[in-house]
């Protein structure tokens, strides 16, 4: 009944999220942000202004003016698109002032006039719209591509059009790794079987699931890959742990329903607990009070959940039908031990051994552990841009081509606004001047458009392009040095306020808020796993070590991530091209990950321990 309970929910399950499931879109809002503040006062003020842009980048290699007919068609075309606020023609756009003045009006055709963007602003992230969307986004430009016109997407309309991210390769490769380490480790095809065949239906119940529940709430594009990445990494530890012990009875005597009873009433209470503190650790990402990095957490512990309801019945049922077949179908002689025999393995020893000289062995752990995180304290927090993208995907192309023709910065324009509202009309005058000339000559910036009022003349905008790319330090230092000194200098005696919107301030607010509360993550999800522990164990000590220790290999996780994408140290390797900065929310996600999965292992080794300590009273 088991068996037929499971392969009814996954093809039932997977029935329903073709049906009923939602897709997946990035959404870095913080709704407190000084960003998204200037956001809804655009929305407000101007709403063609409030809502999410992005480009259809055009090159030709002659003058687009050349296309003026087919230009106006396609912005006429993606004008009436639904979800669409507007569509602007660069052709007609405002053109610079002959002196060059970088207050002039910013135009969206390059200089040899080869070079175009269409700003299309959404009512929403155009990436949560879907292919069909997409397909009538590419049959509005087509007129243009017949023409010989390169059309390249960029911004959330560039994520849409990426390749699947759920097309299986990583995945695959790692499942693959998967069955060749427990074929060598068990020698038998049966034993390997069972936790790959739990943790793959526990994770595509849970992907299903997560898709369900995407139908309701935006999940992060990376959510399916990071659930079943921990999904399947905690199925075959929790299956593994099961299954050891099986075994291990069976060699002691036991029938093969009662060592699976056994096994789940002994190590299945661990796998419980285990599982507990993976999902406390990644339901403490919520802490953070960023919705994005709150729900990858809940994205990743669905398919905890279901690891632990597959280990706890799935798991078992198995073991049941496979029986004393359960060492058949070898591939070498197969590697069981039972409790009398155990006491002379390589593991066995080796504990032993430490268990003798524990200083020396905790002093060369640590010392490899230093060295591991010393990259740490180098560590720069960022957004990677489309930049860093395949050539192969759109975003990229559309990237390249705007830093060809207009320089890098333009990849992520600032739109500074100030709030007028609280200011008398015979005060305006002199408020925008202020702000005019705190922006004039303005350090990092490459061009700044002059400021224009909003259509109700409460508010005044101006775009400011920077003159590196959005991912720059430099870049990062122009949205603080806005916010924190130019604008507030400039609206000062004023009722006024001054906010930088764009997805780039956006971006630096939110990695200025990870910054900040990332030490409040760390201590809530210790705390939580020191009580976890404390509880199970009973034991002070046991708890303390046990976080502390993670805490330090966590520190040497940290440090390899910036040696291996900062500094690109076997970047390459790994596929990575150039160095970039550590994306903002992965500290978050790390933590709660390598927390959790090393705590899963510290309750499986202090369980055994506990019940070897209970039967003989003796910790090694």
């Amino acid at each position: 009944m088991v068996l037929i309970g499971w392969l009814a929910a996954v093809g039932g399950l997977h029935a329903a999220q073709s049906v009923f499931g939602g897709s997946y879109a990035d959404d870095f809002t913080l709704s407190d942000s000084q960003s998204q503040q200037g956001l809804d006062v655009l929305q407000r003020h101007q709403s063609d202004r409030g809502g999410q842009s992005s480009l259809v980048v055009l090159h030709d290699g002659q003058p687009l003016s050349q296309h003026q007919q087919q230009v106006s068609t396609v912005v006429g075309n993606l004008g009436d698109l639904p979800h669409v606020l507007s569509a602007q023609n660069p052709l007609t756009a405002p053109k610079p002032q002959a002196d060059g003045t970088p207050t002039a009006p910013l135009s969206p055709v390059s200089k040899d006039g080869r070079t175009a963007y269409v700003t299309v602003t959404f009512d929403e992230n155009p990436a949560s719209l879907g292919d069909s969307y997409l397909d009538g986004v590419d049959d509005a430009v087509e007129p243009l591509r017949k023409a010989g016109v390169q059309a390249e997407y960029g911004g959330g309309l560039g994520e849409l059009d990426r390749p699947e991210a759920a097309d299986g390769v990583s995945e695959a490769i790692g499942y693959g790794v998967a069955v060749v380490v427990l074929l060598i480790g068990f020698g038998s095809v049966l034993a390997a079987a069972v936790p790959l065949v739990a943790a793959l239906a526990a994770v595509l119940v849970g992907l299903s699931c997560l898709a369900l529940i995407a139908a309701a709430t935006t999940f992060a594009q990376v959510s399916p890959t990071l659930a079943t990445m921990i999904g399947l990494g905690v199925g075959i530890d929790y299956a593994l742990f099961l299954l050891t012990r099986h075994r291990q009875d069976l060699m002691d005597g036991a029938d093969p329903v009662g060592a699976a009873g056994r096994a789940t009433h002994t190590s299945g209470r661990a796998v419980l607990v285990s599982g507990t503190t993976v999902i406390v650790a990644l339901a403490g990402l919520n802490a953070s009070g960023v919705g994005f990095i709150g729900k990858l957490g809940a994205a990743a512990a669905v398919t905890v959940v279901t690891a632990v309801i597959g280990a706890l019945t799935l798991v078992p049922a198995l073991l049941g039908l496979a029986g004393r077949a359960i060492d058949r179908f070898h591939v070498r002689r197969p590697v069981a031990e039972s409790s009398a025999e155990s006491g002379g393995g390589f593991w066995h020893r080796y504990a032993l051994r430490v268990g003798r000289r524990p200083w020396r062995y905790l002093a060369a752990g640590l010392v490899v552990l230093a060295v591991l995180t010393v990259p740490l304290f180098s560590l720069r927090l960022g957004h990677i841009d489309d930049g860093a993208d395949p050539t192969s995907y759109t975003d990229r192309r559309a990237y390249d081509l705007v830093t060809d023709a207009f320089g890098a910065g333009a990849n992520g324009p600032l739109t500074v606004v100030v709030d007028q509202t609280g200011v008398s009309s015979q005060n305006r005058g002199g408020l925008q001047n202020s702000v005019a000339a705190s922006l004039k000559g303005l350090s990092g910036a490459a061009a700044i458009s002059t400021l224009q009022p909003t259509q109700d003349g409460d508010v005044l905008t101006a775009t400011v392009i920077p003159a590196q790319r959005p991912q720059s330090a430099v870049t990062t230092d122009l949205v603080h040095r806005l916010t924190g000194t130019v604008l507030p200098q400039a609206v000062s005696g004023t009722d006024a306020q001054g906010y930088v919107t764009g997805s780039t301030a956006g971006q630096t607010d939110f990695r200025d808020v990870v910054a900040e509360r990332l030490p409040l993550i760390i201590a809530v999800v210790v705390l939580l796993a020191m009580l976890i522990i404390l509880t199970v164990f009973r034991g002070v000590l046991v708890a303390v070590k046990a976080a502390v220790l993670n805490l330090v290999s966590i520190g040497a996780s940290y440090g390899v991530v910036v040696a291996v994408f900062q500094w690109g140290w076997g970047g390459p390797a790994l596929g990575v091209s150039g160095t970039v900065p550590v994306e903002s929310y992965v500290p978050m996600m790390m933590f709660a990950i390598v927390f959790g999965l090393s705590m899963d292992y510290e309750i499986f080794l202090l369980s055994r321990v506990h019940e070897a300590w209970l039967r003989t009273g003796d910790s090694r």
